[in-house]
């Protein structure tokens, strides 16, 4: 199942766009001294990804652990990361990011907006960015708008942010985040279930997501349901915590769209309680599977893990 097709038809403007507070205001514009220190090391930042609309860049000099937490066997394990990031526009990308952070009156033409730096402050064991400082530049280099103390967000495989996560991340724990994110089998299936009035239901599970935190394995997990000619009916995007010796699961957060009413939040039937998986369920073939990879893959799905 390829989720970039799919993402690209049904989630373009929907879940892959910068991350941006609704209630975002302008700051006081002036830099200071990280800023320019940052400024004046253009020349290394390491280019990630680029499309029609951003470029993406960061500078792994400037990656620093600055809280950690000892484990029983004596390893430090990196809890927050800061780093400094690069993202360069193009017109519509500029016109994007405006709307997106409500800023047109301050900036109604998008030719001036050339690129931003961030500041971002990573939690790993959470896979949450946060952006502490962003510096919104002209072409000449003058800072024209600042935000500080942006929302905390989960990265998951619709973030704008994913490649700056996996770089900066891999930069401490060197456990292949960046190879996994781009890996053909990124995307494990899990099972296929064929409904009462004929429709196919498939999920799907991103392993860059997974980590084991006790005895739950946390994972985002894509399931489409299409009827008999192939037309998509129904996604639904969920984040699950999987108990795996126990065979139970819940559902954390998630989303579901349809041809009708396109993206809503997920409402959880069983109010986040864990609810068994049946033996005789075809969901159980997934949890075999899960069960599996997290056996095989022992130091990835632990590879945050302090507990």
């Amino acid at each position: 199942m390829n989720k970039k097709m799919i993402a690209a038809a049904m989630l373009a403007g929907a879940l892959v766009m910068p991350s941006a507070p609704v209630d975002a205001a302008p700051t006081d514009a002036s830099t200071d001294a990280s800023t320019e220190n940052i400024t004046q090391a253009a020349d290394e930042w390491y280019w990630l990804a680029s499309d029609n609309k951003y470029s993406k860049y960061f500078e792994p000099s400037s990656v620093k652990v600055l809280k950690s937490s000892k484990r029983e066997n004596g390893r430090e394990v990196a809890t927050q990361i800061e780093a400094w990031t690069k993202t360069t526009y193009s017109y519509d990308g500029a016109a994007e990011t405006i709307d997106n952070y409500e800023i047109r009156a301050l900036l109604p033409d998008p030719s001036r907006l050339s690129y931003s730096l961030a500041l971002l402050k990573i939690n790993p064991q959470n896979r949450t960015i946060q952006y502490a400082r962003e510096d919104f530049y002209d072409k000449s280099g003058k800072v024209i708008w600042s935000k500080a103390e942006g929302r905390i967000k989960e990265i998951n495989s619709q973030s704008f942010d994913e490649d700056f996560y996996c770089a900066i991340v891999d930069e401490v724990f060197k456990q292949g985040e960046y190879e996994r994110k781009n890996a053909p089998d990124r995307w494990i299936d899990l099972c296929k279930i064929i409904n009462r009035d004929g429709s196919i239901t498939t999920i799907t599970a991103d392993t860059t997501t997974m980590r084991l935190k006790g005895s739950n394995l946390i994972v985002w997990e894509w399931q489409d349901t299409r009827d008999a000619t192939g037309n998509v009916t129904e996604i639904r995007f969920m984040k699950k915590a999987v108990n795996l010796p126990q065979g139970t699961e819940r559902i954390t957060t998630g989303e579901i769209w349809t041809p009708h009413q396109g993206w809503q939040e997920l409402e959880d039937e069983n109010d986040g309680a864990y609810v068994m998986i049946n033996g005789d369920a075809p969901e159980y073939k997934g949890l075999v599977r899960l069960r599996a990879f997290a056996k095989g893959y022992t130091a990835w799905v632990n590879r945050y893990a302090i507990d």
